[in-house]
C-alpha cells in the first residue's frame, strides 16, 4: 500500500468518526423531541466497535453508508450484519421464523423502536443529503425502497404515517404526532 493510501485511511478515521458521531447526535436530539431520550443515548453505539468502525473507515465515502462499499467488494456487509443484529431500531432485526410457514418473516416492531427508526432515518437523510435535505426526503427514501423491503405491514404503516406527517406538516407536527402515539401505546416492547 502506498504512503498516499495510508494518509487517506488515516484521514478517513476522523471523517468516519465525525460522520457517525454527528449522525448519532442528531438522533439523540430527535429522540429527545420524540420523548425517548434514553434510546437516543444508546443509539448506534455498536458503530464504535472494531467490527463496524474499521469497515466504516475503509469504505468511508461521505455520501452513503460505508456498508454499501463493503457490499460492492464482497456482495454482503459483515459490518451491517453485526450492526442490525444489535440495534433494535432496524426492521431487519425484527425477523423470525413463522411457525406456520417455516419461513423467515418480519415481526411487528414495538412502537419505541419504530419511533427510533424514524429519528434515525431523518438524521441519516440530513447527514448524507446536507443542504439538499427537505422534510420530504425521508418519505421519498422510504417509498423508493417499499417494494424491496421485508417489513411487517403494521410497522410499515406506522413508520409511513410518521414520515407523511413530517413531509406534509414539518418536524414540529411530526414530533407532536409521535409523542401522541407514544403516549397512546404506552411504549410496547
Amino acid at each position: 500500500m502506498s504512503n498516499h493510501n495510508y494518509k487517506f485511511r488515516f484521514i478517513n478515521i476522523f471523517r468516519h468518526f465525525f460522520t457517525i458521531t454527528k449522525h448519532r447526535h442528531k438522533v439523540i436530539y430527535h429522540c429527545f423531541r420524540a420523548g425517548i431520550p434514553f434510546q437516543g443515548f444508546l443509539h448506534d453505539l455498536s458503530k464504535y466497535s472494531p467490527w463496524e468502525f474499521w469497515v466504516g473507515v475503509k469504505y468511508y465515502q461521505g455520501y452513503r453508508s460505508p456498508n454499501e462499499g463493503e457490499r460492492d467488494d464482497y456482495g454482503y456487509s459483515k459490518a451491517w450484519m453485526h450492526h442490525k443484529g444489535r440495534n433494535k431500531h432496524h426492521f431487519e432485526y425484527w425477523t423470525d421464523y413463522n411457525l406456520e410457514t417455516k419461513v423467515l418473516s418480519p415481526v411487528k416492531m414495538p412502537t419505541r423502536y419504530v419511533i427510533e427508526m424514524f429519528c434515525d432515518r431523518v438524521a441519516a437523510s440530513k447527514i448524507y443529503l446536507k443542504e439538499k435535505y427537505t422534510d420530504q426526503c425521508p418519505l421519498s427514501y422510504f417509498e423508493n425502497g417499499k417494494k424491496r423491503r421485508v417489513l411487517h405491514p403494521d410497522t410499515s404503516d406506522l413508520l409511513e404515517s410518521m414520515l407523511v406527517k413530517l413531509a406534509e406538516e414539518g418536524e414540529d407536527a411530526a414530533f407532536a404526532y409521535i409523542r401522541r402515539i407514544k403516549k397512546k401505546t404506552r411504549m410496547n416492547g
